[in-house]
Parts: structure tokens; sequence; C-alpha cells
């Protein structure tokens, strides 16, 4: 008699695995990202103190990647543009005066 018992329980896995893989049965082993506090923003010309301040939201695996690459994309631009700041007059003082090699 334990042995239907086996048939039915067969029948039930092969039948859920059946409509797992046609689709006919959903499974999102993730549930929608939720957040306990606002988007992490950095303002137009931001400083070395607004960054510290930035908080994440946590997530399973560590943070929610989408709030950090928002902020690194940010962070990266920002660089950027600093740096072409400094490299500005660094040219300018290399490149070759008229007239200097005359006062040496």
């Amino acid at each position: 008699m334990i042995w239907v018992l086996f048939i039915a329980v067969a029948v039930l896995l092969v039948g859920g695995f059946a409509a797992l893989v046609t689709g006919r049965l959903h499974y999102d082993p993730l549930a929608e990202a939720t957040t306990t506090q606002s988007e992490p923003h950095l303002p137009d010309g931001f400083a070395a103190d607004e960054i510290s301040a930035l908080r994440f939201d946590t997530a399973l695996r560590g943070y929610r990647m989408d709030q950090v690459d928002t902020v690194l994309d940010r962070l990266q631009d920002r660089i950027a543009e600093l740096e072409q700041r400094v490299a500005e007059p660094q040219e300018r003082l290399e490149a070759p005066h008229d007239g200097t090699d005359a006062l040496r």
C-alpha cells in the first residue's frame, strides 16, 4: 500500500518539474528589491565629506549593485573632470613660449 503513496509523490514531482520547465508554473527565487532609505545622491560639485556620508541599502549578497554602480559612475565622472582641470594648467606651463629660451 505504501507503493501507492510513492507513486503519487513521484507523479506530483514530475508534474511540478514539467510545469516549471514549460513555464506554466512561475518561480522567482529573489523577491523585488526593497529600500529603507532614499536613493543615494551626490550633488553636482560634491566634496569628500559628502562621499563619506553616503549609505547604501544592504541586499542578500552585500549592497544593492544598482545604487553602488550609480554612485561609482558619478565618482568616475567627477574624478575625470578634476583631472582635466589639473592637466590644463600643467599643459600651459609645459608648452614652450616665445622668448623663454632667451631668458635662460
